[in-house]
Order: C-alpha cells, then structure tokens, then sequence
C-alpha cells in the first residue's frame, strides 16, 4: 500500500485477518479482510476492512483518515481489547519503533513536562518515576535540554532506558490501565 499520508493519518498494520472476523456481527466485518492498526501519530487504534484483493501486510503504513487509501473501507477506532492476540502481541514492538523513529515529541516530554497538580508532576507519570528521579531530571534539564533519549541516561542517574519508559507508558494508555491522565495517547482510548 501506500506511504503517502501528507494528507491523512497514517497507521501502521498490526494484523491482518484474511478471513474476517468470524465472532462479529457486523456483515462486512465478518467477511473479507480485517485490517488492525495503530496511529503513527498519536497510538489511535484501528480496524478497517480491505478490498479482496489489497494487498497489505504487518507492518505496512495505510492512510486511514480522514479519506482512507485505495482498497481500505470503512475504518473504524476500537479499544485494545478489541485487537485480536496477534496484534495485541505485535503492539509493543511496533509502538518501540514509532517512539525510536521520531523521538522528538518524547525527548520534549522529559524536557518540558510541568505539573499537573499540586501533588502531582507529568514525570511521575512514568513508570518507575518517582520523585527522586523527578527531581534529578529537573536538576538536569535546567543545566540544558536533553538531546537523545542517551543523554538522558548519560545525565539522569539511576534513571535506565528511558525509551523503555516512554513505552511502557503509551502501552498503559493505549490498553486503558488505570490510567487517570493521557500525556501520549487519546483520552478515553483503550477504555
């Protein structure tokens, strides 16, 4: 499929049900080919069903919205739990690689997230952050921005894989794990 999204949302495949999806009630979801997604830009899911004769496959990037691309029908957003297992398996190593392939927005977060409340600080916010090494990371930022998520690492000590972090966070947003604030994904999404 294409790899032109200038002009819609992109998402890349997570699975493709070549057959449909047999436990649906929805007609043109249970015949064809279901495709599952995820946003490029903002972790959205998706499901959408395919031409007979698209030609897509895991990892593929299709425009989904707002025109989806040639052979693409009717897309929809659906909740994690509505990805079938494989794509469910495939969400991790797909959401690393979106993370690594464009850092910026990440690297501003560590840069640049403020509080939320008076009790609670957008860094806290992730996974194994708690206010010791907030307060490492705000020390170290203020000496300069972080440049690369290894400067963070080089500069925060104690602080391991900050990529990790990042994506074991939008993993806990995507699949709605309690999640009272969204500082990467849609809110409301995985519910």
């Amino acid at each position: 499929m294409s790899d032109d999204s200038a002009d819609g949302t992109e998402a890349v495949v997570l699975d493709v049900l070549r057959h449909g999806r047999s436990d649906d009630d929805r007609a043109a979801f249970r015949r064809g080919q279901v495709g599952l997604a995820v946003g490029v830009e903002d972790f959205a899911l998706y499901e959408f069903v395919m031409d007979d004769d698209a030609d897509v496959s895991i990892g593929d990037r299709v425009r989904v919205a707002p025109d989806a691309e040639a052979g693409i029908r009717r897309v929809n957003a659906v909740a994690y739990d509505d990805l079938s297992a494989g794509a469910q398996s495939e969400l991790e190593y797909v959401v690393e690689e979106l993370i690594e392939a464009n850092p910026e927005p990440f690297l501003e977060f560590y840069n640049e997230a403020g509080a939320v409340s008076l009790r609670l600080h957008q860094l806290n916010l992730l996974p194994g952050i708690g206010d010791t090494l907030r307060d490492k990371i705000l020390d170290e930022r203020k000496r300069g921005p972080f440049e690369s998520f290894a400067d963070i690492e080089e500069r925060v000590d104690g602080l391991h894989d900050p990529t990790e972090i990042i994506v074991e966070r939008v993993l806990q947003e995507i699949r709605g794990e309690d999640v009272k604030y969204h500082a990467f994904t849609p809110s409301g999404r995985g519910k």
